[in-house]
């Protein structure tokens, strides 16, 4: 690396929008730059993105970044991109075109087939191999739908014609002009093809799947020298030289790196994800394992979990019973009230995620009185939001034998100061906020700048790590038990 390099381009690929960002040697950021694109929901439960609408918003936002911050690509040292999981793009190896619209993470319509193989006895072998369980949230099954629904497409994957990505491997795939086919370990654990154990794709996986081996990217180090990008798109060629699935790169730009460490993340949904070092840890509570990252050809693996309402309870108060004008409202109103005054929201719309796993449960508004308003339902839908992080935390201590000392936290809602003192006195620890907030971008940086020598060691980056807020737990054990009981009798009259 030569003089003139100051600066790593994360782009993150996100469910909503494309985002590109600027950062400098101290991890600050110099520049964002974000495009959003289109979802489509051609029936219920079926949610899809055209993946060249995706390419063509970040490969945009990346040019307009460096313009923003007068930067050339020529000065870049490295890119990294991080992405929305699972998210599944099957494409033509000749001519670089989807054969059709990628299907998104948050797509239910392969859940007929998930029942089917878990009904033949098929999902302790695979959490076994994989880490994780038989949904319709990874890839695997949606990819197996691709094959089986697009005409001509199972007898052309066979004949080594199409390629199969998740959309880390459909940009680099963009990004090198089609030179390179690649993913790294923390997207492939998330396919259901990927044996977390061997590190590589699971032929057996591959087989009770119909899955041809042809379609499959290469599987290297989320911190790697893949490639450059092609000259012609940025104005130089630039090192493509980390990948990580959005979660995971978000615990490592909270420099989670001991095992033990736990991040949160508030967005739509909540992930929480736990470092557990070099060991592959199976979950008794319906957790899952994955690769957390690997360096070096070694993995580090940790368990998360999936809250599937967070921020989304808030734009259902916002649009379903429009007792708010705008999401920020909420914390003001929540704050109003001492206390839910006996309310409870069980926010089971699109079912529970882990522990509980009920796809079919509702969600449930009980405990109202004729003294209740909608400070206490906002009140009560931010309580909510923390009760099911406390479940996922509570299940990751006990999987992993660590008691939590902090936890860190990031996303949208993070900013929320009363959802993040009620977070803390939930779960018994304290709740850290570092100043920079967008870790996801910054993990994929942290990876990227590694691998070209632009930071040296992860332990330097842990250094960048700055804490703006600590919320410290605020109320007594009893009353922390009586609340977490409450909860568990009202999430289990919903599940039933």
């Amino acid at each position: 690396m030569h003089a003139g390099h100051d600066f790593v381009l994360a782009l993150d690929q996100g469910t909503t929008s494309s985002r590109a960002i600027l950062f400098d040697r101290a991890g600050r950021i110099r520049a964002v730059a974000q495009r959003e694109f289109t979802q489509h929901f051609p029936q219920p439960g079926w949610v899809e993105h055209d993946a060249e609408e995706i390419w063509r918003g970040q490969i945009a936002v990346a040019a307009e970044v460096l313009a923003k911050a007068n930067v050339t690509a020529a000065e870049v040292a490295a890119i990294g991109i991080t992405n929305q999981r699972e998210t599944t793009v099957l494409w033509d190896r000749a001519t670089g075109k989807p054969i059709h619209h990628a299907i998104v993470w948050q797509d239910r319509r392969t859940a007929p087939l998930c029942e089917e193989l878990r009904a033949a006895g098929h999902e302790p072998a695979v959490s076994a191999r994989t880490g994780l369980l038989l949904d319709p949230y990874f890839s695997g099954t949606k990819l197996r739908w691709l094959l089986d629904n697009v005409p001509d497409a199972r007898a052309r994957a066979q004949n080594g014609e199409l390629a199969f990505g998740t959309i880390d491997s459909w940009l680099v795939w963009n990004l090198t002009g089609g030179r390179l086919h690649v993913t790294d370990g923390t997207n492939a654990s998330r396919t259901l093809l990927f044996n977390i154990h061997s590190g590589d794709w699971d032929e057996e996986l591959l087989a009770l799947l119909g899955i041809p081996r042809a379609l499959l990217p290469e599987v290297r180090d989320s911190s790697a020298v893949y490639g450059e990008s092609a000259p012609g798109l940025l104005g130089a060629a630039v090192p493509i030289a980390g990948i990580a699935g959005d979660q995971q790169a978000a615990t490592f730009g909270q420099a989670c790196l001991a095992p033990g460490m736990a991040k949160n993340t508030y967005g739509t949904g909540c992930f929480m994800v736990m470092n557990t070092g070099r060991q592959a840890l199976p979950s008794a509570h319906r957790l899952l394992t994955s690769v957390l990252w690997r360096l070096n050809g070694r993995a580090t693996y940790a368990l998360e979990g999936s809250v599937f309402m967070g921020g989304a309870i808030v734009q259902w108060l916002r649009d379903g019973l429009g007792i708010i004008k705008s999401s920020d409202d909420i914390e003001a109103l929540a704050a109003s009230v001492p206390d839910t005054g006996g309310v409870t929201l069980v926010p089971a719309f699109a079912g529970l995620g882990a522990p509980w796993w009920t796809p079919d449960a509702r969600a449930a508004l009980s405990g109202m009185t004729r003294g209740t308003t909608r400070a206490h339902v906002a009140r009560a839908a931010l309580e909510a939001v923390a009760l099911q992080s406390a479940d996922l935390l509570t299940a990751m201590a006990r999987d992993s034998g660590v008691a939590l000392a902090e936890l860190r936290v990031d996303g949208g809602a993070a900013r929320n100061n009363l959802l993040m003192q009620l977070q803390a006195d939930l779960i018994g620890v304290p709740v850290v906020r570092p100043r920079i907030t967008e870790t996801t971008a910054l993990g994929a940086a942290y990876l990227a700048g590694l691998a070209v020598g632009f930071w040296q060691t992860p332990e330097e980056l842990a250094a960048h790590w700055q804490l703006e807020r600590r919320f410290e737990p605020a109320i007594s054990d009893s009353l922390r038990r009586e609340k977490l009981e409450r909860w568990q009798y009202e999430v289990r009259r919903v599940i039933g």
